[in-house]
Formats: C-alpha cells, sequence, structure tokens
C-alpha cells in the first residue's frame, strides 16, 4: 500500500531511498534532535531508517510520510501509529529548521487526519492521539490548532524522559483554530 497526500501547496508520501541526503540533512537539527528519540546519523543511517519506515508501510503498522513543499524538498516527517484492528491510531510529527513557524506541520496534520478519518478512501480510524513532550510549546500550539484537544498529562516514561501531552480528536469533530 503506498498513499500520497496532497494539498495545493503540501505533499505528504512514503519515504524513498532518494531521500536519505535530504533526512539526514534535515535530522541534523538540534530542535529535531531535542524532541524527537528516533535518532538518524548522517547518509547511512538516514537509508537504515527508510528502510525501517518501509517495513511499518508493509506491516500496516507505522505509515510514515515525508512532508513535501511544492518545491518537491522534503521538510519534515509525519507518521500515522496504528495497531491492526483498531480503530485508534497516533500521529507523531517534525519539521526541520528552514519550515518553523511557516504552518507546515498544522497543514501536514490536518491532511493526514481527514485522511485517518476518512472510511471510504482512508485509514477509517474513529479516534487519533497525539502525544508530545509537554515542555515543546510549538507541538501543543499545533495540537490545539488542528482540534487535538489536551485530555492528560501523562508522567515520564522511557524513551521520553519528560511529562507528556495527551491531545485526542475523534472522528466528526471539527477543529477549533
Amino acid at each position: 500500500m503506498s498513499v500520497v497526500l496532497s494539498s495545493t501547496d503540501l505533499t505528504l508520501r512514503p519515504w524513498e531511498p532518494g531521500d536519505a541526503d535530504a533526512l539526514a540533512a534535515l535530522a541534523d537539527d538540534e530542535e529535531v534532535r531535542r524532541w524527537t528519540t528516533h535518532r538518524v546519523a548522517g547518509s547511512q543511517d538516514a537509508v537504515h531508517w527508510i528502510a525501517t519506515q518501509k517495513a511499518g508501510w508493509e506491516s500496516g503498522k507505522r505509515l510514515s510520510f515525508a512532508i513535501l513543499l511544492t518545491t518537491g524538498r522534503a521538510v519534515g516527517h509525519i507518521v500515522l501509529k496504528r495497531s491492526e484492528g483498531e480503530t485508534c491510531g497516533e500521529l507523531g510529527y517534525w519539521t526541520g529548521a528552514s519550515s518553523r513557524g511557516l504552518g507546515v506541520a498544522s497543514r501536514a496534520v490536518e491532511l493526514l487526519t481527514a485522511w485517518a478519518f476518512d472510511t471510504r478512501t482512508g485509514a477509517g480510524l474513529s479516534r487519533l492521539e497525539l502525544v508530545h513532550n509537554a515542555a515543546n510549546p510549538a507541538s501543543c500550539r499545533v495540537a490545539q490548532k488542528t482540534g487535538y484537544s489536551l485530555e492528560s498529562v501523562l508522567p515520564p516514561r522511557a524513551p521520553r524522559e519528560a511529562e507528556g501531552h495527551l491531545h485526542a480528536r475523534e472522528r466528526g469533530a471539527v477543529p477549533r483554530s
């Protein structure tokens, strides 16, 4: 299964082997390293990481997308994690320095959310959760902007060593901006 999602200025598509150098450059960012648990250190590591993402697609449990602008340049990552037979999934995302503050993460979350809730052509989920480090106010703003309500504060646990925020959105809920 391969899914490509597009809006007027954004495309989400599975990571490809040719993205390794772009991924390595994006991952070589202090903010990405600060807020994510998966490390990519250089092009060789990026090749392995992309292969792992492909395996996630094959299992249907981890649908990872490169976030591309109209230029075709990868500027971030978004993932939908789900378990077989479950009606709830979890979103995760990050963006590179060049696209932060431009609404890219919010637009990517909206695009993937719409597909994940679509019962005809998408994943058909009824609930999505978004978990982020509680000390990351930018992720909190993205969650709130895209209609994911804060449900709880999570205690520290591996691999996250700080408190987390659990935001959620139900299918049919209207996002509040």
